[in-house]
Order: structure tokens, then sequence, then C-alpha cells
């Protein structure tokens, strides 16, 4: 998907990739409350008013990576063949986490688990991945027959969340565990039946 974009829709998303990396390395030395937006900028070599034109706030800059994760993965979502949609949520999932696994280091590791900690953030995490359940269950209920199809769509991208949530806080609690392999246990702990 991102192959598709210009140069100029690339340099944005570099530039967010840049403030956001900035933010959590900050958040990890210094404690997400000691981070300013100032901060961050300067570390990225950027403006503040660069930072304000891509971003509104500061936990918005610190999980950037994960909501441009789960936009990839609705619209990946969208891209796939009818099927049954707990196999669409979770193959377009693994592929997302195996990407992701790949992608990480330990410093990158060390920084996510100690933003994950922070409780002050975890407002902001469950509003993150509650705008995310709202556009996944819309995806879903499109795929889903019968009675109560927008009901089930929704349980079942809740069903969905939780796996992926805790599978993720697993993995950055054990990171010599795999997470693809941690999604796939967690995704069949609760594979709907029927």
């Amino acid at each position: 998907m991102e192959e598709n974009l210009g140069l100029r829709e690339r340099k944005k998303m570099a530039t967010r990739m840049a403030l956001h990396e900035a933010a959590v390395r900050l958040a990890a030395q210094r404690g997400a409350d000691n981070v300013t937006i100032d901060a961050i900028a300067e570390a990225a070599g950027v403006s503040r008013r660069t930072f304000t034109n891509y971003f509104a706030n500061k936990e918005e800059v610190f999980y950037y990576r994960d909501a441009h994760r789960m936009r990839r993965l609705c619209e990946s979502i969208r891209q796939q063949p009818a099927a049954d949609p707990w196999t669409v949520l979770t193959g377009a999932a693994s592929d997302l986490l195996t990407e992701a696994f790949a992608e990480a280091d330990t410093s990158w590791l060390i920084q996510r688990r100690e933003l994950h900690r922070d409780p002050n953030h975890l407002a902001h995490q469950i509003a993150a991945y509650t705008a995310i359940e709202r556009d996944l269950a819309a995806e879903i209920a499109a795929r889903c027959t019968g009675p109560d199809a927008e009901l089930r769509a929704r349980v079942l991208v809740a069903t969905f969340m939780t796996a992926l949530r805790t599978s993720v806080q697993f993995w950055l609690d054990n990171p010599d565990t795999s997470l693809p392999e941690t999604f796939r246990k967690a995704s069949a702990m609760v594979t709907p039946t029927g």
C-alpha cells in the first residue's frame, strides 16, 4: 500500500515516523510525562509547528505506529476475498504481526514496554483501540449474514481485538517469545464455534 504513495505522501509518512520514534525514545529515557512537544520536535529535527501539523498532542504521536498498523489492517481486510469473518481477521493480523515482529529490535521493545506500562497512557491506548474496533466492526459487518449481523460483527471484532491486545502485551512482557506465534495461540483459544 505504501509503495503506491507519491513522493510527498512518503515524505509526510517519514516525518510522522521520525516524530513517533523520537517521542517513544524520549519517553523510554525520561518517562512519558516528562517529554514535551518541543523536545520531541527537536529530537526529530523539525519545528514545533511541523509537529502540530502532523499530531494533535504527544499522546497521539506515541501511538502513531500502532494506529498506522491498525489502519493497514483495515485496508488488508477490505482487500481479502469473501471468507469466514474470523479467518479474514486473523489472517490479516497474522501478516501484519509477522512484519512487526521482523522489524522489532531490542531498543524498540524496551521503549514500547515502558510506554505500554505507563498508567497515564492507558486511556489513550483504550481510545485508540476502540476507534479501530469500530472501523473493523464496520468492515466485518459487511461480511456477516443473517439475523444480528451487526451485533455478531461487533462481538467477533471485540474478541479479536482482545486476542490481539493480549498477544502484543504478552510479547512485550516476554520478548523472547514470537509475536506471530503468540497471536496464533491466543486467537485459537477464542476462535468462535458456530
